[in-house]
């Protein structure tokens, strides 16, 4: 009832702001940002998406922004639709979940520009750009830290299912990274391949069960990737003492005292990527399909400088191209 509340809430302010700055206009820029049902405090692409907009705002680069929290994915179309219907020039939306209600909203809506955050698109008209981040480059650079940090020289991986391309790429990248550093560490990933379907990214206790069956087997560094289910592993793993690595958001922030034991998260740069393709776009550029770049939350101070000086340098040779995963984009 209280997120609901704060829902009606931010509606009315939004539309209080449009009334006031006529979006359709032309010489009016106005972004509004869609989010998923993890809302605009996710501590990952939401937020991060949010600041980018700030930035922009404090740079004169847009002149109105909003955004709107989506409750329930029932809510998704009836958000999109709200900024079209107020004549806004670039619609973000960000999580998979909103890829199919922002192609159609992008295919009846051909004034604005839509960008879709972690929503991959073959086939989108040219008033679409799709904004994802290599989830096997992610995985590999939590693989090569793994490998610096293990003592038994054997690490594991709590992924949800296969079937999902990004989780795929995810936790195959993971074990390319541990054997690009060393191929002969034992590298032990499981896949939530025959769970309960109605619990994809949201089944803890499979998360606690995978965990707790690594660390028997001598896991000493955990990587953990698909929502709730991720996080149930990074949680367990935390609070036995074993190093976890994080992915999709900061999960230190979000796991709070419970997740003390995670040693960084990495995650895309939707911040620095929303700033530059709204900028292609006022300039008139606008790309169909982008590769964002993507960062990690910096290692604490008992690690040593020259740890963060080695991921700094796979980081760049990932972006650059440098360095191959060879993951292929879907299970074979």
């Amino acid at each position: 009832m209280f997120r609901k509340k704060i829902f009606i809430f931010i509606t009315l302010l939004l539309s209080s702001c449009t009334n006031s700055s006529d979006c359709f206009r032309e010489d009016v820029f106005c972004a509004g940002l869609v989010t998923d049902t993890l809302g605009i405090e996710d501590q990952g692409v939401n937020q991060d998406a949010w600041v980018g907009l700030q930035q922009l705002e404090s740079e004169d680069l847009v002149n109105e922004i909003a955004y709107i929290e989506s409750v329930d994915t029932r809510d998704y179309r009836k958000n999109i639709d709200f900024f079209i219907e107020q004549g806004y020039d670039v619609i973000i939306t960000s999580g998979i979940g909103l890829d199919d209600e922002t192609l159609r909203a992008s295919i009846l809506t051909p004034d604005s520009v839509f960008i879709g955050i972690n929503q991959p698109q073959t086939d989108a008209p040219t008033n679409y750009i799709s904004l994802t981040f290599a989830e096997d480059q992610m995985g590999f650079l939590a693989g090569v830290l793994a490998a610096k940090l293990t003592q038994t020289n054997i690490v594991g991986g709590v992924c949800e299912t296969s079937d999902i391309d990004s989780m795929w790429r995810y936790c195959e990248g993971f074990r390319a990274g541990v054997e690009y550093i060393d191929d002969s560490i034992d590298v032990v990933i499981i896949y939530r391949d025959n769970g309960d379907r109605e619990k994809l990214f949201i089944d803890e206790a499979w998360g606690i069960e995978q965990t707790i069956y690594l660390m028997n087997r001598g896991v000493d560094v955990i990587f953990a990737a698909g929502g709730v289910t991720g996080q149930a592993a990074l949680k367990t793993a935390s609070e036995a003492g074993i190093y976890a690595i994080g992915s999709e958001r900061n999960q230190v922030a979000v796991l709070g005292e419970s997740g003390k034991g995670v040693v960084t998260s990495i995650y895309g740069s939707a911040s620095f990527e929303v700033q530059r393709m709204m900028r292609l776009i006022k300039e008139g550029n606008i790309p169909q399909v982008e590769s964002g770049q993507f960062g990690y939350v910096a290692l604490h101070q008992k690690f040593p400088e020259e740890l963060s000086l080695e991921l700094e340098t796979i980081l760049k040779s990932l972006l650059s191209g440098d360095v191959q995963t060879n993951v292929l984009l879907q299970k074979p």
